[in-house]
């Protein structure tokens, strides 16, 4: 039990293959009702697909674990329609500081502009995300939710995978057109089809302490480099929800896991950081260690691999939880087009290519961020110091400064699906890239362009007022007939005006899209963007749509 939170208890009940003693064949089938999983049936739910999630526990995750979800994670949330309790529990922040021993060397801001309704993160323990979650799933009746329900056997079968179920009432066999097991990072799944991570295993151990105090401190992130209360290793400092903080502190590989958790020996190391007369209390304690491997592919015939069950980062950045609901926002929209017979299954190898994409790149920067902040040689700790003790001073040393990366959204500009620019553009949201937010009005009503995408294909038009050609809805709804529904979306300077357009009001939509009269976007489900033009043209127009529902092999 915690002191701030009290665990739901999810019912187990009798499922319909248990009531009918036969296997029921579903289109989709979701393992794991975590954050990743949930996010899946959710995103899988809007796009009107029925999803059955299998969850072996009762109840939320134990501990606060995953606590900083950043800007992206947040507008896909924001998307499925459960984004507003997450951001009126948690706590806002995008200020960051470095410390190195007892001063400030470095802090930067994640979100210096205005004009975005989503904040740059967001600190909240895992268990109240998973609770927002699981109450917007529990509303939406295409989802099932199934407590207590253990896979047991996977199997391959021609044209859908055969799962083996345990429960506290026996077993049963139910089917699925797709799988995607979102199992976490000890995946039983993985292990069931024999397959393996490669990449690196780090040694170093580090302490988590969620501490339930009344402090003073900012709500910003606060890293330190060999502080003076805990000499020659990194600490860190986060604000949750409820007054409780997160306080990490490295070990060392040699520490011994089972007595750094002990009261005795976390105590001292808080006193020593917060004060000897500060009052507070232990909420949850965890040593951990990490890895930065993936599998070689994510999906292995019908079998989707996401988030941890796919790949594991170093905490470092808070690459974890978020690269993983960007899995799912990648995968759902295409499942749900393959699903519905709009896409051939080919579209599916695209979440492969570019997720992995987007694990190389989180990999990368996480095991980057390791070695800075864990030096495994006297060199390396050397150099390490050097750049600490320069960039107080120096801008050029706190470029290496690094304390961990912090997510950020991955683009897909070598993606199959995406269609290179063939004009000139000097900036704005580039092919491959995700939506930029910008406020807009509608109907004389003030709004955001992030909530005006939704979730399908949609083609921005950037107007000169009014002025939109006649035949391009009717080429747009054309190509919706025999290619994918597109939502025909106009944009209008501040001086325009329109009942259904989208008036820039502040100007900002056009600058951030470096767009003038005429320019015209692709935007995806996902809200990626897959081409962009200064004019527009049907038969470009369709080739990027085809491609970007795998119907185009290559790209231009």
């Amino acid at each position: 039990m915690l002191a701030t939170y009290r665990y739901p208890d999810y019912p187990y009940s009798r499922c319909v293959e248990q009531r009918e003693s036969r296997p029921r064949r579903h289109p989709v089938t979701v393992i794991g009702a975590g954050p990743v999983g949930l996010t899946a049936a959710l995103d899988l739910a809007a796009h009107g697909l029925p999803v059955v999630v299998l969850d072996e526990d009762r109840t939320v995750s134990v501990g606060s674990r995953a606590v900083c979800y950043a800007k992206r994670a947040l507008e896909i949330w924001n998307r499925l329609g459960c984004a507003q309790p997450i951001l009126d529990k948690g706590v806002v922040w995008k200020v960051g500081k470095i410390f190195h021993r007892d001063r400030m060397v470095y802090q930067f801001d994640l979100l210096p502009e205005t004009g975005h309704k989503i904040p740059a993160f967001l600190n909240l323990q895992q268990y109240y995300l998973e609770q927002f979650l699981i109450e917007r799933a529990t509303a939406d009746p295409r989802i099932e939710l199934r407590w207590q329900n253990r896979v047991v056997g996977v199997g391959a079968k021609s044209g859908h995978v055969e799962l083996e179920v345990e429960t506290p009432e026996g077993r049963y066999i139910t089917e699925c057109q797709y799988l995607v097991a979102a199992d976490g990072a000890r995946s039983p799944v993985r292990k069931m089809l024999g397959l393996d991570f490669k990449g690196q295993v780090f040694h170093d151990r580090f302490l988590i302490a969620d501490v339930v105090m009344k402090a003073g401190f900012p709500p910003e992130r606060w890293f330190w480099f060999d502080p003076p209360f805990h000499r020659r290793q990194s600490a860190l400092l986060h604000m949750q929800a409820d007054d409780v903080w997160r306080i990490d502190f490295q070990l060392g590989p040699q520490a011994d896991p089972e007595e750094e958790k002990k009261p005795e020996r976390v105590i001292p190391r808080l006193r020593a950081m917060l004060g000897a007369d500060t009052e507070f209390e232990l909420e949850w304690v965890s040593v951990y260690t990490f890895q930065c491997r993936r599998l070689d592919r994510f999906r292995h015939g019908r079998v989707m691999f996401v988030g941890d069950a796919a790949h594991q980062v170093s905490p470092f950045g808070a690459r974890g939880a978020n690269s993983g609901v960007q899995d799912a926002d990648n995968l759902a929209w295409k499942l749900a087009l393959v699903l519905k017979g709009l896409a051939p299954d080919d579209l599916l190898e695209s979440y492969d290519a570019e997720r992995i994409a987007a694990a190389e790149e989180n990999l990368g920067h996480s095991t980057r961020s390791t070695d800075f902040i864990t030096p495994k040689t006297a060199v390396s700790r050397a150099f390490r110091d050097a750049v600490l003790s320069l960039a107080a001073e120096f801008p050029f040393a706190r470029r290496m400064l690094n304390s961990g990366r912090l997510s950020t959204p991955t683009s897909y500009p070598h993606s199959p699906l995406t269609t290179r620019d063939e004009d000139a553009f000097e900036g704005g949201v580039a092919p491959g890239a995700p939506c930029v937010d910008a406020p807009v009005t509608i109907g004389g009503s003030s709004g955001w362009l992030i909530d005006a995408l939704g979730g399908d294909f949609t083609a921005l038009y950037f107007a000169d007022r009014e002025s939109v050609p006649e035949h391009l809805a009717a080429d747009l709804a054309a190509l919706g007939e025999t290619i994918v529904p597109v939502r025909f979306t106009v944009v209008v300077p501040p001086t325009g005006k329109g009942p259904t357009a989208l008036v820039d009001s502040e100007g900002l939509l056009a600058r951030r899209y470096d767009a003038r009269p005429g320019t015209f976007y692709l935007v995806r489900p996902d809200q990626h963007v897959a081409a962009r033009w200064r004019a527009f043209d049907r038969e470009k127009v369709s080739a990027a749509l085809r491609r970007a529902i795998g119907q185009v092999s290559g790209r231009r």
